[in-house]
């Protein structure tokens, strides 16, 4: 599966040459089984550049992960596979601070972490930990002595995995689950949850290339590190003295469904003491620790509020020695995706999201100014992101932007940029071209709102019919980001001008316009929508605004059930894709409770009319434009049903629909040959009612 993903050096050329006529439009199986590449590490001494890449095989759609290498001395480094086991994967690679390569691979049946070494005596890899339970991640201490570990082990557990007793939910004798008063979540995104059961982190020694003596550091705390659904190895760190660790965690208890407070703890490895609760004061989300060089400084990201998962993530510090912490861009209106410290611990890089950009920044960690630094070679920066800082006063990390898909950079201590990977030049060299533009325009409240067009670059037809994407949050951008989801790109192959629109409460241009939806679902971000079309129709005389379908999933799918009642005249289809359809069933059936009821004020029961003012369901006998609708069985965030209640409304109504519904996916949908079904259906849909 894997050899044909870096192409010889004269193939590479022939494809970078192909002429228009070999040209063809992009396809669902080509987003589908485009190499995906992630997880970038440099070896201590920057010689050694490793990656991730996983394919799929377009006969089966079944994917395989492996790790890639390249030699950044040599003059005509290409790169090379590693610790490549037949049939098994390999992923999240991590260089120790004497060189050796540390990866988790499944190649002895579960995810367990191996190394391996590098270069030209480079030999076979060895498996490091062989434990009961899977390996989710893990991160080696600064001095290579330590392996921190993290998996879902029971609380009951001392080692890593052991036969539980407490079975959680599953009392028997049958195969109900029992959830007992006081219990956190029930279930979570895609999954019913296992009371007693979390993601929990763990400390072994390493000894002779093999992990020994692992114990908990977790103490008594209850609770998931990293966080779930999404939390990753960003949420926990190493002190720079190799003793101490640093992690993020809610605690699982009866509030657990309304909290985003997460609390960063320190825990002493070598000590029999409870870890300690660092920022306990500040009950919204503490989150992303990150150890200075010289181990004085923590520095990590904190929201303010209570209940908001989209509040702005300021860069804090806190003094290890005397606890003192400040904020560090408490004047910089912009929140931080992520943080990491420069070698001489005098700044910060941080990524943040900047009017469909997610560029990297520098912030000097004296006095908290903040640098836009150039990352790409291009007009515009994409999105950034796995920044690691060089000791050579480099930055490595992975970009893609809305028409390419990841590869991996470096940005040099002058500026100058490298890119080191081309994992998909010889398929994106067979595409028709696309054209993207930035457009700005005022919307609502007469702020200016930002969006974009896409469309084929040679496209011969003297109008083009519109897919209009509204993009899910709804505190999100369609940015200049890829997507192997909702991809503009693809839409745009397929012969469509692509408009979209970062309406009101998109990131990205500072903190007040993300809260201007906050109870506000369906005024100003439609009044924005619909300014937004009739801008890009101005913009752009080829686009056909008047033949135009709108589509739109999670918010965007609550969007596409609120125009059918609210603006029932702009479209010849809709595509709604796990969708709010009736606003008081949603507040009852989701999960993550503190999502709604700060949209919304308050919990239904306390402020009904703040649910009603903005839910689809009061409108339906409006509703008259052909929609197609699809949702999946796994998703617990906006359940099916609010899907099977739409397409109800639908055929009652008389209105042509079709309902697409996924039994094995969950609020995303990610296996293959699902992205190929769902990107078939809806192209099908679209041009059944648009001419071209």
């Amino acid at each position: 599966m894997r050899n044909h993903l870096i192409p010889s050096a004269i193939a590479l050329a022939a494809a970078l040459s192909a002429t228009p006529a070999l040209a063809r439009p992009m396809t669902e199986v080509d987003l589908a089984t485009m190499n995906r590449v992630a997880a970038p590490a440099a070896s201590p001494d920057g010689r050694w550049l490793v990656y991730q890449v996983t394919e799929t095989a377009p006969e089966t759609y079944k994917r395989s992960t492996g790790l890639w290498i390249i030699d950044r001395t040599a003059k005509s480094g290409k790169p090379a596979h590693i610790a490549d086991a037949a049939g098994k994967n390999e992923s999240a690679p991590a260089f120790g601070p004497d060189g050796l390569l540390y990866f988790v691979s499944d190649a002895a049946g579960s995810d367990q972490v191996w190394r391996v070494a590098v270069g030209p005596d480079a030999g076979a890899a060895t498996q490091v930990t062989d434990e009961k339970v899977d390996v989710a991640g893990f991160k080696l201490s600064p001095d290579g002595t330590r392996l921190l570990v993290w998996g879902d082990v029971p609380r009951e557990c001392t080692s890593f995995g052991c036969d539980a007793k407490d079975k959680g939910a599953l009392v028997g004798p049958g195969s109900g689950r029992l959830y007992k008063d006081g219990v956190g979540f029930v279930r979570h995104w895609d999954q019913w949850e296992t009371p007693g059961s979390y993601s929990r982190p763990f400390v072994f020694d390493l000894k002779d290339g093999k992990a020994t003596a692992g114990r908990a550091i977790d103490g008594g705390l209850i609770g998931d590190t990293p966080s779930k659904p999404f939390g990753g190895g960003e949420e926990l760190a190493w002190g720079a003295d190799s003793r101490t660790v640093y992690f993020a965690l809610r605690k699982a208890d009866r509030d657990e469904p309304r909290s985003t407070n997460l609390d960063i703890y320190q825990a002493k490895v070598d000590a029999c003491i409870a870890p300690i609760n660092l920022t306990e004061a500040n009950q919204a989300t503490d989150t992303l620790p990150a150890i200075s060089p010289d181990g004085q400084w923590l520095a990590y990201g904190a929201m303010a509020r209570p209940g908001y998962e989209s509040d702005r993530m300021v860069l804090m510090l806190r003094n290890l020695e005397n606890g003192e912490t400040r904020k560090l861009t408490e004047a910089w209106d912009r929140s931080v995706g992520s943080i990491a410290w420069a070698p001489d611990g005098k700044s910060l890089y941080v990524t943040a999201q900047e009017v469909l950009d997610t560029p990297v920044f520098r912030v000097d960690a004296a006095s908290g100014k903040v640098e836009r630094l150039k990352a790409s070679n291009d007009a515009t920066e994409g999105h950034i992101g796995e920044v690691t800082p060089l000791a050579d006063g480099g930055l490595l990390y992975a970009r893609n932007s809305v028409l390419l898909p990841t590869d991996v950079y470096i940005r040099d201590a002058k500026g100058k940029v490298t890119q080191f990977t081309h994992a998909n030049a010889a398929t994106l060299a067979q595409f028709d071209p696309v054209k993207v533009e930035r457009m700005q325009f005022v919307g609502a409240n007469g702020d200016t709102v930002w969006g974009m067009i896409l469309k084929p670059e040679k496209a011969a037809a003297a109008k083009l019919p519109v897919a209009f994407l509204v993009h899910g949050g709804p505190q999100g951008s369609f940015g200049d980001s890829w997507s192997t989801r909702w991809n503009p790109r693809l839409y745009a192959e397929q012969g469509y001008g692509v408009v979209t629109v970062d309406f009101h409460g998109s990131t990205g241009y500072g903190q007040a316009f993300t809260d201007s939806i906050n109870k506000d679902w369906g005024g100003k971000p439609l009044e924005d929508l619909k300014l937004g079309l009739a801008a890009a129709g101005q913009k752009d005389a080829q686009l056909d605004i008047g033949n135009a379908c709108a589509l739109g999933a999670s918010y965007g799918g609550y969007m596409m059930n609120w125009i059918e009642g609210q603006w029932t005249d702009g479209f010849k289809c809709l595509v709604q894709h796990d969708g709010v359809f009736d606003a008081r069933a949603m507040a009852y059936e989701t999960e993550e409770l503190w999502f709604d009821e700060w949209e919304h004020g308050g919990p239904y029961f306390e402020v009904p009319e703040e649910y009603e003012k903005w839910n689809p369901v009061n409108h339906v006998a409006k509703w008259k434009t052909p929609m197609l609708v699809i949702t999946s069985e796994k998703d617990f965030r906006i359940p099916y049903t609010q899907g099977i209640a739409a397409f109800t409304a639908l055929q009652r109504r008389g209105v042509p629909s079709q309902l697409l519904v996924f039994p094995d996916e969950n609020h995303w949908v990610l296996k293959g040959a699902n992205s190929v079904q769902w990107h078939r259906t809806v192209f099908d849909w679209l041009g059944s009612h648009l001419q071209k």
